[in-house]
């Protein structure tokens, strides 16, 4: 292997001696087409407002974010405009805006915030589809791209293989060097790269095709921050499914994977539970200690490379469908004329029928009564109804707050005490005893049952599994349940 890199080294000093990382990335334009490296400008021939450019147009596909009216709002930078040199940026609510360079620094979401968001679900899906354009683009244009190479002799390709050990040295420090060089340049190993603008390796996947049991194993695999962030790291794997399923016949990918990586194959569709069979693997990967088992069987006809364009069409053909099939108006009624007093109290009570719309002529009154969780015989006798159900209510609390890890429940969140609070829990939850207290806001049950789980499950998703926080939260939750299950048989309140 080092006899092989330093004949190339050789070589091209004696053609050229230009630098090392020039010499790579000249070579790689040889790879890529045979026309490449004869109409791209070395690096250090490219003159600094190329630089620039190329620095403003890689921001594409970035999350962004802007405050308004004391919320976070997310924004996507989708191209930079050279008319204005400004940053063209689509934000959640479908607004669009154009923001300078300084100001895009300062409001780039944190890659925290960002996969807090994709794991929680809130990542608007306007977003997520613009960002998936914004790749197909830089794919189209020659900005992006994946290449495959194996160690098959070619100077060339020994080259861009040990651009990508650099790589992995770099993202993978606790692996040892002497281990990724191995398994890279192994000659039944192959590897799949992510190029930017035909110079740079910024991700890759390092992976040995067992053709004749079915499956290939995932040795390294790592992506630069600032580009999985865009979207990279999917399109990465997506890539390499198609191309082990249709070009070597793979059915299943395995891998053995650190815990700190466990969440990234889980969104790329392994599992835990392998599905191929054990005597086509056992012997042929190993399971190192600390080290997950994982497996991803390839649909045989699924086109990995481009699914979330093409599940992005299929919901908008099914949502064009729909309406066409509907025969309902979309009719918009106007609101309701009240004002809210503490807690989001409204500060008069207001009847279920003069709520505008809600009891339809053709559903009748006792079906949307039904839907609000109320019978023909409650709304008869609505006062009498509310009545006990605020009664059974404020016993409840009485319990609750008589608990001994019912103290982190028992005031509001104070921000400066909980960090970032408010920015985590985009639903924070109000004082339900004021709310019991009114006889006015919980008409059901469910209704104060949800408040309750809420408040458990808010300060689960801020805290820590570890923290006293987290343990009061389940405690007290557990004990609630106990003594409203109790409590509905007791008064034998009606429950869905």
């Amino acid at each position: 292997m080092n006899a092989g890199v330093g004949e190339t080294k050789k070589q091209k000093k004696g053609k050229g001696r230009q630098k090392a990382s020039n010499r790579t990335r000249s070579i790689y334009s040889c790879v890529v087409s045979s026309s490449a490296h004869e109409s791209s400008p070395s690096p250090d021939e490219v003159s600094i407002v190329e630089k620039v450019k190329r620095e403003n147009e890689d921001m594409a596909g970035r999350y962004v974010f802007k405050m308004f009216c004391g919320e976070r709002i997310i924004g996507l930078v989708t191209g930079y405009d050279n008319e204005t040199s400004k940053f063209k940026i689509v934000y959640e609510d479908h607004n669009n805006d154009l923001i300078d360079k300084e100001i895009l620094i300062r409001t780039l979401a944190p890659p925290t915030l960002v996969d807090w968001m994709f794991d929680s679900h809130r990542m608007p899906r306007l977003l997520c589809i613009l960002q998936q354009k914004v790749l197909d683009d830089e794919e189209q244009e020659g900005r992006l791209g994946f290449v495959f190479i194996e160690n098959d002799g070619v100077d060339e390709h020994m080259i861009w293989l040990i651009e990508l050990k650099n790589l992995f040295s770099r993202q993978l420090p606790h692996v040892p060097k002497e281990y990724i060089v191995r398994r890279v340049l192994d000659l039944n190993h192959k590897s799949i790269m992510v190029i930017r603008r035909n110079q740079d390796v910024v991700g890759g996947i390092t992976y040995r095709p067992f053709l004749s049991q079915g499956f290939a194993e995932i040795a390294f695999c790592a992506v630069m921050a600032n580009e999985l962030i865009k979207g990279c790291g999917t399109r990465l794997m997506n890539h390499l499914k198609e191309h082990a399923r249709d070009m070597e016949g793979v059915t299943h990918l395995l891998t053995c994977a650190d815990s700190n990586v466990v969440d990234y194959f889980l969104k790329q569709g392994f599992t835990k539970e392998i599905t191929l069979e054990k005597d086509r693997w056992q012997g042929y990967i190993k399971v190192y200690d600390g080290g997950i088992l994982m497996g991803c069987e390839l649909h045989p006809k699924l086109p990995y490379s481009y699914t979330t364009t093409m599940t992005s069409h299929q919901r908008q053909a099914i949502i064009e469908r729909i309406r066409e099939a509907s025969n309902s108006e979309n009719i918009v009624y106007p609101g309701i004329d009240f004002q809210k007093g503490e807690a989001g109290i409204p500060s008069w009570p207001i009847k279920v029928e003069d709520i505008p719309g809600l009891i339809r002529r053709q559903a009748g009154p006792l079906i949307n009564m039904a839907i609000l969780g109320l019978t023909a015989n409650d709304s008869a006798d609505t006062a009498s109804n509310q009545e006990s159900i605020t009664a059974f209510m404020s016993s409840l609390l009485k319990q609750i707050y008589d608990h001994p890890d019912a103290w982190p429940f028992k005031e509001p969140v104070d921000s400066d005490n909980a960090p970032g609070y408010y920015d985590v829990i985009k639903d924070p939850m109000v004082m339900i005893t004021t709310r019991v207290e009114s006889e006015q806001y919980y008409i059901t049950l469910e209704m104060f049952l949800a408040d309750m789980k809420r408040m458990f499950a808010n300060a689960r998703t801020y805290n820590l599994p570890h923290t006293v926080y987290y343990k009061c939260a389940n405690r007290l939750e557990s004990f609630f349940s106990g003594i409203f299950q109790s409590g509905l048989q007791d008064n034998k309140f009606q429950h869905n």
